[in-house]
């Protein structure tokens, strides 16, 4: 690990509270705000917001605005994003295998 560069660009990016359980619930498809809330029980409106706000700016998730009544949004992955979903299993399957 002679140049963690890469790792620390990362961790920037996701490592943000909340962040990677925010990327963890969007792999399964989909999401309205709420429904991000509803998974993540303890973040506040605000955080999520912040949060969401970042992702987008990083091109790892996109987010849909409906111009119904009433109006809503849909937040999703991009390329970009699922990208991350291996190295999301991978750190499942290494929790899991480990003496946690």
């Amino acid at each position: 690990m002679d140049n963690p560069c890469g790792i620390a660009k990362t961790l920037k990016i996701i490592g943000s509270k909340w962040s990677m359980l925010i990327l963890h619930n969007l792999f399964d498809g989909k999401k309205r705000f709420g429904e991000l809330q509803r998974h993540l029980e303890k973040i506040s409106p605000k955080t999520l917001s912040i949060r969401l706000q970042e992702l987008e700016k990083e091109g790892i998730i996109e987010k849909k605005i409906f111009a119904e009544i009433p109006l809503h949004v849909e937040y999703s992955l991009t390329p970009k994003g699922k990208s991350l979903q291996e190295i999301f299993k991978q750190m499942d399957k290494w929790g899991l295998s480990s003496d946690c």
